[in-house]
């Protein structure tokens, strides 16, 4: 077959596939457009408290670095003298239809089965504060808010949960993420439309030092259209910390894994940023394993990589986020986790002035 025979076939199939898919596309953003509008018109009504809401969100499915900020964020709020609660659904975890509550220095019984992965991370970082997991959000929060008594809520993947009033929505895009993709599922990856940013008091593009500057400007120009007003507009990064094990104890910096051998094993939503994170360092990928977003690791699954690992004479790195999960099975020597946290590249001292002007706080470096 010729190769521009066979281009042609997949653009003829690229073409079928967005007239049979495109109805479908259509009808799912006009539903969430009808429902943002319920909302703003107070056909459905928001649960209002009397602490400010902060919504960390994004209009993609998948992974755009949610998580990691929260956690700055919360300690961000924590220099500022301010105690956060963080609303988070707790997905997978036992607790996610009904509700629980994490204390920030609780360590110990607690099971990322019963609050899921990201909630313990979460409150794992926490110098002060809480962490409210359960579907029903609104409930929850009326629940514990007088034991937990919050100076902020954070709204962990909020921005489509709109039965919350927020006072500032942050939104979160991932720069790998590729720009064809921009379009409203099954047609792409999107939640919803992007005509939804309107909502948005604030955009951050996560992973942005992995991306060229030009595909940087392509995607802010593709959703700088639909802003009523120029919301403040961040770059971060991910800054490594260091390789650590099972007993969350430093073990080496991350330059130092460069020519080691690894099985790499992930469970999160964009598995190949991590892939890519850890090549970006040296390391010398053996084999690459993935499961399903906040999949819950069997000790079977643990014996296997780690009979690999013997095969192989190399170590097992996992993301943090899995290794709250990977050391309730093993606690063996050769897993190995990396971590980071949130790096501005530019715009942080903006989206803080935006932050603060909603606290009332002073925006100035505590």
């Amino acid at each position: 077959m010729s190769e521009s025979l066979h281009k042609n076939r997949i653009r003829l199939k690229s073409i079928i596939r967005g007239t049979v898919l495109s109805p479908f596309s259509f009808g799912w953003d006009w539903v969430y457009r009808i429902r943002r509008s319920f909302y703003e018109y107070g056909v459905f009504r928001k649960k209002t408290f009397k602490v400010p809401v902060i919504s960390v969100g994004n209009v993609s499915f998948g992974g755009t670095g949610k998580t990691p900020t929260i956690i700055w964020l919360a300690d961000w709020l924590i220099s500022r003298g301010l105690t956060p609660v963080v609303l988070t659904r707790g997905y997978k975890g036992q607790l996610e239809h009904s509700s629980g509550l994490l204390k920030s220095g609780q360590k110990f019984r607690l099971n990322p089965f019963d609050y899921g992965d990201e909630p313990l991370m979460i409150s794992n970082k926490m110098k002060k504060g809480a962490v409210i997991v359960g579907k029903k959000r609104a409930e929850n929060l009326l629940k514990y808010f007088a034991e937990v008594q919050p100076d902020v809520v954070l709204l962990d993947d909020g921005f489509q949960h709109l039965q919350i009033y927020r006072s500032f929505n942050i939104v979160l895009f991932d720069a790998t993420m590729p720009l064809n993709l921009y379009k409203v599922a099954p047609l792409g990856y999107l939640r919803e439309g992007l005509s939804s940013l309107k909502d948005a008091d604030a955009i951050i593009i996560s992973r942005a030092d992995m991306v060229t500057e030009e595909k940087i400007e392509r995607l802010m120009s593709m959703i700088s259209e639909h802003f009523h007003h120029r919301p403040p507009l961040a770059l971060t990064k991910y800054l490594p910390l260091g390789v650590y094990d099972v007993h969350d104890k430093y073990i080496f910096s991350i330059h130092e894994l460069k020519g080691l051998k690894a099985i790499a094993v992930t469970a999160i939503a964009n598995p190949d940023s991590f892939y890519n994170y850890l090549q970006s360092f040296g390391v010398e990928i053996i084999e690459k394993v993935s499961f399903s977003d906040h999949y819950f690791f069997t000790p079977e699954d643990v014996n296997e990589l780690l009979i690999k690992a013997s095969q192989h004479s190399s170590i097992i790195l996992c993301s943090e986020k899995d290794m709250v999960k990977m050391k309730r099975v093993s606690l063996d020597s050769r897993i190995l986790f990396t971590k980071v946290k949130v790096d501005f590249i530019s715009g942080e001292q903006e989206l803080i002035q935006g932050l603060s002007k909603v606290l009332h706080i002073d925006s100035r470096p505590s």
